[in-house]
């Protein structure tokens, strides 16, 4: 089969289409034949290992996963002799304990994070779902949102960003969204019931005060966040990168002193998350945004353009003629 590998960390151009031998399912896996996946952010960090803190996960000298991606839309290929839940032919979607979706198969266990394909949408689009809205759900919870809450998200044009604001009106909160200027109408159409372009102004000279703000990309502080914290607000960090030693500073000062506090949101792929959100769409409440979507073999260009940090939403890799469908 084909897969795109790494064998060292570095550029896009480190990443090359390789043909490697097709996995075997387990008496609880099934084999899944993969018609989408996508690059997310946590792919361009695993790739490059930046920053630095990566390596501790990813191989100190080298990648531990030669194929990236955790998350895809496919069909079932084949299944184990334990597997009764899904069959040869079922269209499934989820999400991947750690890497290997930018590959033609891949193997699941039958409990893992995966579901059948929610009706009426593509391959692409169900690709798209999981890392931004499990992620998402993450933050959500990590700041306890609840009916009637003022929240702020910040970058939430991203792939977490547009999650998060459709998962936060669903819980019952008033949102708040940060974006620039091109995105302000999408993450209107989302449901935020303020929409700010923080290239003209900064949401905290409203004179608002929130019960929590998610940083969904990476750049923005507790400390410029504190100002528009109610006592008792929380400040949700995601993308850490360059502001990493400061956020965990902050997470763990706010334990002691104030009474505002930063905290971290732990994410990972499960069974129960993937079933809600498949819940959702079904239901018209929920959809994943896509920017773009380009074949397997341009997996560098699909890179380079995640790492620009302007996408919007997701960006999906279509592996095979069916990936975009």
């Amino acid at each position: 089969m084909k897969a795109v590998v790494q064998d060292r960390y570095g550029a896009p151009e480190v990443l090359r289409l390789e043909d490697v031998e097709r996995p075997v399912p387990t008496e609880d896996q099934v084999l899944i034949r993969i018609h989408a996946t996508t690059v997310t952010q946590t792919d361009t960090h695993a790739r490059a290992a930046r920053p630095f803190f990566w390596r501790f996960f990813a191989g100190l000298r080298r990648p531990r996963w030669r194929t990236l991606g955790v998350e895809l839309a496919g069909e079932v290929e084949d299944v184990g002799a334990a597997v009764t839940e899904f069959k040869v032919g079922d269209h499934v979607f989820g999400g991947v304990p750690g890497f290997g979706a930018h590959a033609e198969f891949i193997c699941l266990r039958e409990r893992g994070p995966l579901a059948h394909k929610p009706a009426g949408i593509s391959f692409g689009e169900a690709a798209a779902i999981c890392d931004g809205g499990i992620q998402a759900l993450a933050t959500l919870r990590a700041a306890d949102v609840r009916v009637g809450q003022r929240i702020v998200i910040y970058g939430a044009s991203g792939s977490l960003g547009t999650a998060a604001v459709q998962l936060a009106r669903h819980l019952g909160a008033h949102v708040t969204a940060v974006c620039n200027t091109r995105n302000v109408e999408l993450v209107r159409s989302l449901g935020a019931d303020e929409v700010v372009d923080y290239t003209k102004e900064d949401f905290r000279k409203n004179g608002g005060k929130y019960d929590a703000i998610i940083d969904a990309v990476g750049k923005y502080t507790f400390l410029r966040a504190r100002r528009a914290l109610r006592p008792g607000g929380v400040y949700v960090p995601t993308d850490l990168g360059p502001l990493m030693l400061e956020t965990l500073v902050m997470v763990l000062a706010t334990r002691w002193v104030g009474s505002r506090r930063a905290k971290f949101a732990m994410a990972r792929p499960n069974r129960d998350d993937v079933l809600l959100l498949k819940e959702l769409i079904e239901a018209g409440r929920y959809r994943a945004v896509i920017d773009r979507s380009y074949p397997l073999e341009q997996v560098v260009e699909a890179h380079r353009y995640v790492e620009t940090w302007q996408k919007t939403g997701n960006v999906v890799l279509a592996v095979g003629d069916s990936g975009a469908r």
